[in-house]
């Protein structure tokens, strides 16, 4: 297939249900673990369109969702000070955080600004010697080579008014941590293609086989995501637990070298705190300290930020697939676009903005899935 609607066809969708529907021999628990596949999935109707035996949970794939609260807290009080050029990607400004949020700190007087790519905030500095240039470096292994190069290019210009609020996370140890929950109810992975596009997949094979738990590496387009789930219950139902790759138009098992070369020139594994979910021992990015005269936390003093979750949001369990977004009594409701509780309801790649943008809130859902994927390919 070489071209986007091919990947939407509705013929090819009824043909990859029904052999699941043939195979099937009991229930099965899998978790998509990417963000967008999850939006892709509800903005679809896949899940509804899968056979009742598959269900499928939405995993820690969003960035903005698992970047904990207090690193969202440090961030507005950064962006609060005088003197401070506070930059992030848009996705960021309406994440609340324990008081508010970036785009209420903006409309305040600070001076936080959208910017399209890390390097943006180097033209900035250039022009605004006289501020401190901040930019809130949050993500999986997808954005880490960006944000790498934005600390690289900074030190070699001398470029001693940029930092980086570092809040990286790694998939690989996440997966660990789910599966290794006495929660735990996934039983196999749809794996994260962007992630892997970058990082290759050979982290999850040691995963996949400590745990018994099938990782099939899917894409992003209803046909993917279909053909994805199949081959991870393909394995289920044959005693199977290997790591697949159903993405491979786009990456293979070595990933990006050049840009894995980067980032571990640039930044080193640390313990990472993920909201809803708590910290996951070495499952995130820090500079190393030769960019230390560039690491926001270290110029900053924000040691001591105190933060306070909403107690009616789920995030966490959602996050972790042990509930789904309509079973938060705060869904649709106390918590919306317009007023977030919770970072899953905000981020564009969160599952509770799925489920309202796409009316899981509103009424039951038609079974019209097949036209519905058509029509995404027209």
């Amino acid at each position: 297939m070489k071209f986007l609607d091919e990947y939407r066809d509705g013929g090819i969708a009824t043909k990859i249900v029904a052999e699941m529907r043939r195979i099937l021999t009991r229930p099965w628990v899998l978790m998509e673990v990417c963000g967008g596949q999850t939006h892709s999935i509800v903005k679809n109707g896949l899940d509804q369109l899968l056979p009742p035996e598959v269900e499928l949970v939405h995993g820690p794939g969003c960035p903005v969702c698992v970047t904990p609260l207090e690193m969202i807290d440090k961030a507005h009080a950064i962006a609060r000070l005088p003197g401070v050029i506070f930059c992030s990607f848009g996705d960021m400004l309406r994440v609340p955080g324990s008081d508010g949020d970036l785009f209420t700190i903006k409309s305040l007087g600070g001076d936080v600004r959208i910017v399209y790519s890390p390097l943006d905030c180097l033209k900035i500095a250039r022009a605004n010697l006289d501020k401190q240039i901040v930019f809130f470096a949050i993500g999986f292994e997808t954005t880490a080579p960006a944000n790498a190069m934005l600390a690289w290019r900074a030190r070699e210009e001398k470029l001693t008014n940029v930092s980086l609020l570092v809040s990286h996370v790694l998939v690989p140890p996440a997966l660990e941590a789910i599966l290794a929950s006495p929660e735990n109810r996934v039983q196999g992975f749809l794996g994260p293609g962007h992630v892997c596009a970058v990082m290759g997949y050979g982290d999850y094979l040691p995963i996949s086989a400590r745990y018994h738990a099938p990782i099939v590496v899917s894409g992003f387009e209803p046909l993917d995501i279909l053909q994805g789930t199949l081959m991870t219950i393909q394995q289920l139902e044959q005693g199977r637990a290997v790591v697949e790759n159903q993405y491979s138009r786009i990456l293979d098992q070595a990933g990006n070298l050049p840009a894995q070369k980067l980032i571990a020139k640039v930044f080193e594994i640390t313990d990472r705190k993920w909201r809803g979910i708590g910290t996951i021992p070495r499952s995130g990015y820090r500079l190393r300290q030769e960019f230390a005269a560039h690491d926001a936390e270290k110029l900053f003093d924000v040691a001591s930020i105190a933060t306070l979750e909403p107690d009616i949001c789920i995030a966490g369990q959602i996050l972790r697939g042990i509930k789904k977004p309509h079973d938060c009594p705060a869904f649709g409701t106390l918590c919306n676009p317009q007023h977030p509780l919770g970072a899953t309801m905000v981020s564009a790649e969160g599952a509770c903005a799925a489920y309202y943008a796409y009316g899981r809130h509103l009424k039951p859902q038609g079974a019209d899935v097949l036209h519905t994927i058509a029509a995404a390919g027209a």
